[in-house]
């Protein structure tokens, strides 16, 4: 089946959200909850699996569901369609927290992306949404997001959402790059992909940047955000536990807080 074709703008700067321009008959697939606003005559209906084709019966669309519930995700996904009979129709779907919101031309790409879990926001009908099996047992285990990642296929258009500012690299046969594990967005399919362990006891331990750290081997084109959302949740939660201002790099520490007026 070939993915819809869509028109699509991108909106905003720290908080993007993707505005989709449907023709009458044509559908999007997002994940549940994404949906910031729609058009009257936008019919919005809940399915259970990845929504890519309407004609893969029980068992495929029961098999589609359980690769959605080995990556964390829900067992449902939302279709949106342009029921107008005429005319143009948009719905728009906004990013979860600050970040970039990058269009994926599947057919450019090679007809698959590899992509960490929760990064998928939409993409056109009959783009499939399944999971990925790392081959090496190094990435399953130490990879930081986990032994599966998405996989996203077809030949349309999908949007994918990273935090903070996103680095696209084009790897050379035989590039290598090393990455935080929790950096890495996605991957043509042609990347090699593995795990590393940081060399060095005191690197390793004290060094604030992980045990691990991810290889990738060109040929291939890779994504990479500035800020994971584990980073700033586990910021946030640090702050939350300190119960109070945290004073980076002063050495009045608490005392400040005193001498202001915050530690009362």
């Amino acid at each position: 089946m070939n993915a819809h074709e869509i028109d699509y703008r991108i909106l905003g700067n720290e908080m993007q959200y993707v505005e989709i321009e449907l023709d009458p008959g044509e559908s999007v697939v997002a994940e549940a909850g994404s949906m910031m606003m729609m058009d009257q005559n936008i019919q919005m209906e809940t399915v259970f699996g990845d929504g890519s084709s309407d004609n893969k019966g029980f068992m495929g669309k029961l098999l589609g569901a359980g690769k959605r519930l080995l990556t964390g995700e829900s067992l449902f996904m939302t279709v949106f369609t342009n029921q107008s009979g005429s005319g143009k129709e948009q719905v728009n779907f906004a990013a979860p927290y600050p970040g970039k919101i990058i269009p994926m031309d599947l057919s450019m790409l090679g007809g698959r992306l590899i992509c960490q879990k929760d990064s998928f926001l939409c993409a056109a009908k009959g783009v499939s949404v399944g999971i990925a099996f790392q081959r090496k047992l190094g990435a399953g285990f130490f990879g930081g997001e986990g032994f599966i990642m998405q996989k996203i296929e077809g030949d349309g258009l999908a949007f994918v959402h990273a935090g903070g500012s996103i680095s696209e690299r084009v790897l050379r046969p035989g590039e290598v790059i090393r990455v935080d594990t929790g950096c890495l967005v996605a991957m043509t399919q042609e990347v090699d992909y593995d795990i590393e362990m940081v060399k060095g006891v005191k690197t390793a331990l004290f060094g604030g940047e992980g045990l691990f750290f991810a290889t990738l081997r060109g040929p291939g084109r890779v994504w990479i955000q500035s800020l994971p959302f584990s980073r700033l949740a586990d910021r946030m939660a640090s702050a939350s536990r300190a119960g109070g201002r945290k004073e980076e790099g002063s050495i009045l520490g608490g005392l400040g807080n005193l001498l202001d007026g915050d530690g009362r």
